[in-house]
Parts: C-alpha cells; sequence; structure tokens
C-alpha cells in the first residue's frame, strides 16, 4: 500500500544489510535497529511505539536461540515481522453481530476522514456477504452530506434511512434512534450509521456522537481515521476513545503516498484492533484488516492470501475447470483470453495486485509506469474480430489484420504482437497442464517442478537466408530467443531471492507481464 511506501522501502533496504552474514554480532543488530528506529520516526510512528519495538526485537534478536540458527538474518527478519504484527493489533478482529438483529455500527471520526464514503464501502462489503444494511444519514450539519450519502447508498446499491434534508436542520439522535425501529420493521439486519464530523475535536462533536451512541446502544462504534493525519492521529484518537468509546479503528486513504506511519500508533495508544482498510476512490477498495498481512505488505513480503482471496471471488470455478481442460486439449482460444482478462479486470487494479506479490517494493518506478490501459487497448483488437477469427488465429492473414487494425484503432503491428503473445502464452500455459514446469524468462529453476532443470546450452544457429536484410533479422530474433527465451510468461523469482526465502520479481518479468496482458 503506498501509504506505509517510505517506511516500507526504510526497513527493506535496513535489513539488507543483514543478508548473507553467517553469523550476526551485537554490532550487526544495534546497527541495523538504528536504521529501522529512523524510518519509524521519520514515518511519523510514535516514540514510545518506536522504543518498544525496539527493544522487543533488540532482546530477541540477540537470543541464544538466534546465534545458533542456520540462517541468522532470515530470522531476524522473522523477529521483525512479529513484531510489527503486534504494533498492528496481533490477531484480525471481525465484527461482532448482535444475536437479535439488527447490528447497530455507528461511524464516528473528524470531517475529511472519508468517513461518508466508507459507510457506502462498508455496506456494500456487507451486502457481499449477504447481510441487508441500511445506511443512516445522521450528518445533518456538513452542506449536503445527506445528498452525498444518498448517492453513495445508490451507487453500493444499499437502502437508506434519511428523513430530515439536513444542511443544518433536524435532530440527529432522533433519526439514528428511529432508524432502530425502521431497519426491524423493513427487516435489515445491520444499521451503519454516518454521524457528523468537525475539522477538529470539539466539545460539541463529542457530545453528539455521545448522545446517539446512548440512544441506538450499538454493537460496534468505529472510529475512522485518514491514515495520512501524521502526529495528530493518536491524539485524535485518544479524545474520541475518551468521547466515544470506540470498539475499532477503521484506517483511509491508504492509497496516499504519505508517509502514514502515526497509524501504527493508534492501536498501542487505545488498544484497540484496526478491523478494516480503505485503499482506493472505488466502493470496491475496501478490505478486512490482517495485521499480519499487513506486515507483510510493509516488509515487502507480498501478501498473497489476500490476492488468493480476490481471484476466489471473481473466478467462476466451473468456467476455470473448462478453461483448464482448453488449455490442455489445445483448444484455448481469444475469446477464452478475452472472458480471462474481463475476469481479471473485475478483480480490481492490476497495479494493485502486482504490489501484493512478494519483492514488488523494489519495483516501484515500473509499477507506477505500468500502464493498465493496454488491456483495454487489447480487448478493442479481440472484439474488433469476427466470432470465427477468435476461435481460430489461422484465419488472421494479412487483409483481416488490417481490417482489425483499423476497426480497434491501432496499428498492425499491434494486432501481430498480440496474436504472437496469444500463441505463446497458449503454449506455455499447456505445459503447465501438463504438469510441466516451463523456462520462464526472467525465472530460475523452479524446486520440485518437473522439468525445472536449467537447460544445457545449445550451439547457436545462424540464418542462412541469401537476404542480408533478412538473414540479419532472423539472426537478431535467434539471438533473443536464445538469451530470453520462447515465451512472455511472468512470475515470481527463484525461491531464496527476498527476505525469508520469498521470491521477487524482477524488472523484466514486470515488464513480461505487461506485454502479455496488452503491452506495446
Amino acid at each position: 500500500m503506498a501509504t506505509f511506501g517510505t517506511l516500507s522501502s526504510r526497513l527493506t533496504d535496513a535489513l539488507k544489510g543483514l543478508r548473507g552474514k553467517g553469523k550476526l554480532t551485537e554490532a550487526d543488530v544495534d546497527g541495523t535497529l538504528r536504521e529501522i528506529r529512523r524510518a519509524m520516526l521519520d514515518a511519523d510512528v510514535s516514540l514510545t511505539v518506536v522504543k518498544s519495538f525496539q527493544a522487543a526485537v533488540r532482546e530477541r534478536a540477540l537470543s541464544d536461540e538466534i546465534s545458533k540458527a542456520l540462517n541468522p538474518a532470515q530470522q531476524v527478519v522473522q523477529i521483525v515481522n512479529d513484531e510489527l504484527v503486534t504494533i498492528l493489533g496481533g490477531q484480525q478482529r471481525r465484527i461482532e453481530f448482535a444475536k437479535k438483529p439488527p447490528t447497530v455500527i455507528m461511524l464516528a471520526g473528524l470531517q475529511g476522514s472519508g468517513k461518508t464514503t466508507l459507510a457506502g464501502k462498508l455496506a456494500k462489503w456487507l451486502a457481499k456477504e449477504k447481510h441487508t444494511p441500511l445506511l443512516v444519514a445522521c450528518d445533518l450539519q456538513r452542506p449536503n452530506a445527506v445528498t452525498q450519502l444518498e448517492v453513495v447508498a445508490g451507487n453500493a446499491g444499499v437502502a437508506i434511512y434519511a428523513p430530515e434534508p439536513g444542511n443544518g436542520k433536524g435532530n440527529p439522535v432522533k433519526v439514528a434512534k428511529d432508524s432502530i425501529k425502521y431497519a426491524t420493521d423493513k427487516m435489515y439486519d445491520v444499521v451503519i450509521i454516518d454521524t457528523a464530523g468537525r475539522l477538529g475535536v470539539d466539545a460539541e462533536l463529542m457530545k453528539e456522537a455521545a448522545e446517539i451512541r446512548k440512544a441506538t446502544s450499538p454493537d460496534e462504534v468505529l472510529f475512522v481515521i485518514d491514515a495520512m493525519i501524521g502526529q495528530d492521529a493518536v491524539a485524535t484518537a485518544e479524545a474520541f476513545q475518551k468521547g466515544v468509546d470506540f470498539t475499532g479503528v477503521v484506517l483511509t486513504k491508504l492509497d496516499g503516498d504519505a508517509r502514514g506511519g502515526a497509524a501504527l500508533s493508534v492501536v498501542s495508544a487505545t488498544e484497540r484492533p484496526i478491523m478494516f482498510a480503505s485503499t482506493g476512490e472505488s466502493l470496491d477498495d475496501f478490505e478486512p484488516f490482517h495485521p499480519d498481512r499487513m506486515a507483510n505488505r510493509i516488509l515487502d513480503l507480498g501478501d498473497m492470501l489476500t490476492l488468493i482471496e480476490q481471484a476466489q471471488q471473481t473466478f467462476d470455478a466451473e468456467e476455470t475447470a473448462k478453461v483448464a481442460e482448453k488449455i490442455a486439449t489445445e483448444t484455448f482460444t481469444l475469446e477464452d483470453f478475452l472472458e480471462q482478462m474481463q475476469q481479471l479486470k473485475n478483480m480490481g487494479s492490476l497495479k494493485k495486485m502486482m504490489g501484493m506479490l512478494p519483492g514488488s517494493g523494489q519495483m516501484k518506478a515500473q509499477l507506477d509506469n505500468f500502464d493498465e490501459s493496454e488491456i483495454t487497448r487489447t480487448e478493442a483488437i479481440i472484439r474488433s474480430m469476427t466470432p470465427a477469427e477468435r476461435r481460430n488465429a489461422r484465419l488472421l492473414n494479412g487483409s483481416r489484420r488490417l481490417r482489425i487494425a483499423n476497426g480497434s484503432g491501432v496499428t498492425v503491428t499491434d494486432v501481430n504482437s498480440l496474436v504472437n503473445r496469444f500463441e505463446q502464452a497458449a503454449k506455455m500455459m499447456k505445459s503447465v497442464a501438463q504438469g510441466k514446469v516451463p523456462q520462464v524468462p526472467g525465472m530460475g529453476p523452479i524446486p520440485g517442478g518437473i522439468g525445472g532443470a536449467r537447460p544445457k546450452p545449445t550451439k547457436k544457429k545462424s540464418s542462412k537466408s541469401g537476404n542480408p536484410a533478412k538473414r540479419a533479422a532472423e539472426n537478431a530474433a535467434l539471438g533473443q530467443r536464445t538469451s530470453s527465451g520462447s515465451g512472455a510468461g511472468f512470475g515470481l523469482g527463484a525461491a531464496g531471492g527476498g527476505a525469508g526465502g520469498v521470491g521477487e520479481m524482477s524488472a523484466e518479468e514486470l515488464a513480461d507481464m505487461q506485454k502479455l496482458l496488452g503491452g506495446r
């Protein structure tokens, strides 16, 4: 996540100095901890949290168990990871639903923290979880706040209770209390109350929030805080804890580029868990907060579990099985390729997904330059083909490719490139389906994989064409195949490349991924 980008890069740089050392001295550990301390303080993590974190890591890193370990450097990385998980709350905390519906969830926070949008994200997420949420408009002070929540509810596809127009009119405590009866009568099982915020903590804000809490007896009170708030995070969280006594924290704007480390201090300061994270502007950019997964992201170890969960939610199991069969029997077509691309897009931003891969932090520049619009261009090319051409790419002669290029607004070279990439990808996928592990450009041999051994060097062939220009082109093509392999694949690097034995993507692999999905 971008908010922890600076902290992540500083921590991984600090830990790099330990790798390759067979034995760690006290000076090695102290030097690394100094760098970690600076990184955390620069990221606005509170001094109290930093001191506690540093002491815990030092004690464990200098223990006899670590000094006798086969790879002490990797053990220290694991210790840092464990202590980050502790700072972030340890275990994931889920919503505690009421035994007798409706479950009442009250949102509280400062104005500008993204509370209203967060209400829509939470409601949409609950709807996906088979609940029937009701949004309640209790922010009757901020201009057009009720209208904004109505728009958000419409976009999220959920119901809203907004009997008052707002803009300074109406009693928010009465609206909140009446919404419970309304939800019970209409059989909504979750009520989400969006309360008013202020530009700063004040007595009026706390009084109103406390009265709404008393009137509704919520099952959960979620404190919504902007992850980029800086050093004010702890003071603001403590003020809301005293005034409203929230049960959990929601971090918003985790896609920002600020240092964001102050948000890590909220758990320690309030002893309340982070329950959800908002990671973008879309209503789907919302996820339950897993301390262990976030710690992995901060240390650039990837977040494969979240990536897998997103894939499971998006890809249909039966369709995936059919595609696997088509790949194995060489009947995988451009039509199937288009369907798979559309499902991939439904998972969300490809840039974010690649950011969850181990080692992606080392590829920040390449990720920033990744052009997701290339996938749209690839879709346009395939959609410009006839159904017969999508099913059988061998029909694509010169005149057909020119027609497709004109129809999709690209060049014939782009069409040729797509067809070539598709054929290479189909071959590679067929090998995988048959239990073989092909040599993917940028990848080393995969331990335990069939065919994973590094191929023996072969004698380079040369073109025998009598045409000098053609001979030079063919020789160049042969040289490229010899050096980079024949497939435009992508994947993780060889195991052991990163901290804790986790592989890292190379720049070439990232480029291959973009090419396969539609890059030029």
